[in-house]
């Protein structure tokens, strides 16, 4: 293995906010595991690697068999495991809470939440049995795990899950030098923001369009929250476009 040795797993690694954090890890010396369900999306993501350490393992995070697989091929592959990118998530479409359908409420639990605990497990326990032990879960929360949007009650519930399942991996992994941190995420420009040009649903029922930022931006904090010593963390941090109506009342 080339560059710092360490070894990064990088979940929904084939496009937007994965993409950026598995290419800015990949450039920062991390030997990079991407991990997403469409292998065309995960090559195209290491071909921007341009020729850094990355290798590609298609997964479906809401499939336990696929999860296992997985860390098998890290294990098998790499040996260990460093640090974890728990970014794997979906949506639908914006649905008023008395509109939703069970099948859509299960479609985004079964990847935001079930999926990332069933990542994040299998990485807590490979960074408690390797030796060195050790290793930091840096879990995907959103602005949503703060407040939601007007009809995003799938997503929005599933992001306040994964704060309390950030708290609680911090706590298990103190003993066995396991770090855990959350970023919450806000308007970085990826496919998924790309409706933001088409306005956004308000809480006073408006729409309008909302500014973003830069997806390198997320990729840089991943790498910095990423490179400091296992006895520091960033519990939970922000990063957002800078105008976005979060803060205040818009």
């Amino acid at each position: 293995m080339s560059g710092t040795g360490r070894i990064a797993l990088v979940t929904g690694a084939g496009s937007g906010v994965g993409r950026s954090a598995a290419l800015a890890l990949a450039l920062a010396g991390y030997t990079v595991v991407c991990a997403g369900r469409r292998a065309d999306a995960l090559a195209e993501t290491i071909e921007l690697g341009d020729g850094q350490s990355m290798l590609a393992v298609p997964t479906d995070v809401s499939d336990p068999a696929s999860v296992t697989a997985l860390f098998d091929s890290i294990t098998n592959r790499c040996g260990r495991l460093d640090v974890l990118f728990n970014n794997a998530g979906g949506n639908v479409a914006s649905t008023n809470f008395g509109d939703l359908t069970h099948e859509q409420w299960m479609r985004v639990v079964s990847v935001n939440l079930n999926g990332a605990f069933m990542v994040a497990h299998g990485a807590f326990r490979m960074m408690r049995a390797q030796d060195p032990q050790g290793g930091r879960i840096i879990n995907n929360g959103s602005i949503s795990a703060h407040t939601p949007r007007p009809g995003s009650a799938p997503y929005t519930a599933t992001k306040h899950a994964i704060t309390g399942l950030t708290k609680s991996i911090s706590l298990d992994g103190r003993a066995f030098d396991i770090a855990c941190g959350q970023i919450d995420i806000g308007n970085a420009a990826t496919p998924m923001t790309a409706r933001m040009a088409r306005g956004v649903p308000q809480a006073n029922g408006s729409m309008q369009t909302e500014p973003t930022m830069d997806v390198d931006n997320v990729g840089a904090t991943i790498v910095f929250m990423a490179g400091l010593p296992l006895d520091a963390n960033v519990q939970f941090i922000t990063v957002m476009a800078t105008k976005m109506p979060f803060i205040g009342r818009g």
